[in-house]
């Protein structure tokens, strides 16, 4: 293709030309870039962090992945899902937030990602919660729902990584290796998601919901959660 037809398609309106590949949208609306504010957010790490519940490469992966294997990122997982099937679930997301800084948390990103989608994307988003908004986001280019929930777990763990690798600390190369860890297990998660009802919304990261209570309190904090 000619250059000046590549520009002149890069600069068309999103309305006049065909939709980005389904991996293109998923890439960009759970890059760090896109401006949900989702850098801000521990989810209550920072607090584990700091009262020596986790410490080093192994209690930092060990956290992640008992949030997102048995916390908010199976059940929000579950609520994408059905947002996405047309589930009127805004209310129950919102319900679902064990304390005000993680209510707050998916409140905020679901504003940031509902203002941000409707001016860049053209889609009309209602605020709520941020996978209930993702979800019917999703929907509306009708995106393969196994790849945006192995795209969302995969977000969500990156999202706690990145907190773990400036609490801890950790080295960026530790951060990565554990990325790779999960790799495997959010495929299996993802497969468990989509056959899961809302009634098997549930979890038992009983630490990182004590944690979220008891940061709101914290002397010194970076982090909004």
């Amino acid at each position: 293709m000619p250059m000046r037809t590549i520009l002149m398609t890069i600069r068309t309106p999103i309305s006049r030309i065909a939709m980005a590949d389904d991996l293109t949208v998923l890439m960009t609306w759970l890059s760090p870039a896109y401006p949900v504010g989702a850098f801000t957010f521990s989810h209550g790490l920072e607090t584990a962090v700091a009262s020596g519940a986790v410490s080093g490469a192994a209690g930092a992966e060990a956290w992640v992945a008992d949030c997102l294997v048995h916390g908010a990122g199976r059940s929000d997982a579950i609520l994408l899902t059905h947002a996405r099937r047309g589930g009127d679930i805004a209310d129950l997301a919102e319900a679902l937030a064990p304390s005000a800084e993680r209510r707050e948390e998916t409140l905020a990103q679901g504003r940031a990602f509902a203002e941000t989608t409707r001016a860049a994307w053209g889609i009309d988003l209602a605020p709520a919660a941020y996978p209930v908004v993702l979800g019917q986001a999703s929907a509306a280019l009708d995106l393969p729902e196994d790849v945006v929930i192995r795209a969302y777990l995969t977000a969500f763990a990156a999202n706690l990584i990145s907190a773990a690798i400036r609490l801890v600390p950790l080295g960026q190369t530790e951060g990565q290796i554990m990325q790779a860890r999960f790799a495997s297990g959010i495929a299996g998660l993802a497969g468990e998601v989509q056959v899961a009802s809302l009634d098997d919304i549930g979890g038992c990261a009983l630490a990182a919901d004590i944690a979220s209570l008891q940061h709101e309190t914290q002397t010194v904090r970076l982090f909004r959660s």
